[in-house]
């Protein structure tokens, strides 16, 4: 439909110089269509009172500490989070670092989801009482992982699994950053959750700007052509910083937000729910928070309301722009 063609285009506007496009075309490729109406029907697939679990949260400078989180990915989380509850009345698990668990929580709760357990949250979804967040902390170590993994898919039985702005280990294990530093230390292995999920034939649906996160193994032969230190050889390890787990809808954007921004916008499209919509008043409350929580713009390594060194205006203009593409949409 034009609306989703006209949101990806929107969302691969790469105003930050980042190179998006070349994944954008290599996943669009792959998909055969648009990328943003895939996920938005990968997420309205999910059965009202269905668990979705949803990722987020990069630990940024983990050589000095494993508590500093970047503030790209915690706001698109929580729109996604936000539509899931109002559209399926899913159950929504946020999973990341037991570090940044309390920030990225907070930025979830200020977009209208209130932190509880998953009995409570099931009870909430099935009334339709309480819009809720189940957050989950995820082992940092790869002895840990894989069986974390296993427990989690067990316990919580998910119907679909969502990440935005994860970063992911590369061919030969690493996790880097898109200067090519070793991002591994004090990160949550959460690419184990994801590689198992698709494993078990559980829909994945991923969102990243950079080559280095979860899904962008759906396009590393683009990553290694065109991402700075995305070749073979490009980084310490032999390797680049392309990570290696796949999905079945990947959603290449000029910042991780902004996906997620278009993606919830086609979800109210398709509903008529204008409530859907991540509205400019709402990215500037997530914004603010995501200041008081300590979260890095992590391209200029200050703790500010720019997101990848890009204005918070800028991501209002998006989220208004959004809107408006749908406005035609809604009821």
């Amino acid at each position: 439909m034009d609306i989703d063609n006209r949101l990806d285009r929107l969302i691969t506007l790469d105003v930050g110089d980042r190179g998006v496009e070349p994944l954008y075309e290599a996943a669009r490729l792959q998909q055969g269509g648009s990328l943003v109406g895939a996920a938005a029907d990968a997420l309205l697939a999910v059965p009202i009172q269905g668990t979705v679990i949803v990722t987020t949260g990069s630990v940024s400078r983990a050589w000095l500490s494993p508590d500093i989180g970047e503030n790209d990915g915690p706001s698109g989380a929580a729109a996604v989070i936000r539509a899931l509850v109002l559209a399926r009345r899913a159950t929504c698990v946020l999973v990341a670092e037991e570090a940044l668990l309390g920030s990225v929580g907070a930025v979830a709760q200020a977009a209208g989801a209130v932190p509880v357990d998953l009995v409570t949250a099931r009870r909430a979804n099935a009334e339709g009482s309480l819009a809720t967040v189940v957050l989950r902390s995820f082992p940092v170590t790869d002895a840990e992982g894989p069986a974390a993994a296993t427990a989690l898919l067990e316990e919580v039985e998910p119907d679909l699994l969502f990440s935005t702005e994860r970063v992911g280990r590369n061919s030969n294990g690493i996790y880097y950053s898109m200067r090519g530093q070793d991002y591994g230390m004090g990160r949550a292995r959460v690419d184990d959750l994801f590689d198992e999920g698709r494993r078990q034939g559980i829909p994945v649906v991923a969102v990243g700007d950079g080559g280095n996160e979860i899904g962008m193994g759906n396009v590393a032969s683009a990553v290694k052509a065109h991402v700075p230190f995305g070749a073979d050889g490009s980084c310490a390890c032999g390797g680049g910083i392309g990570a290696v787990s796949t999905a079945d809808v990947l959603v290449p954007a000029a910042v991780s937000n902004w996906g997620c921004t278009a993606i919830v916008a086609a979800m109210a499209a398709r509903t008529g729910d204008a409530r859907l919509v991540h509205t400019p008043a709402m990215e500037a409350r997530l914004l603010e928070t995501m200041v008081a929580q300590g979260l890095i713009n992590s391209t200029d390594g200050i703790v500010d309301d720019h997101v990848d060194g890009i204005a918070p205006e800028t991501h209002m203009a998006v989220a208004e722009l959004c809107r408006s593409i749908v406005a035609g949409a809604l009821s």
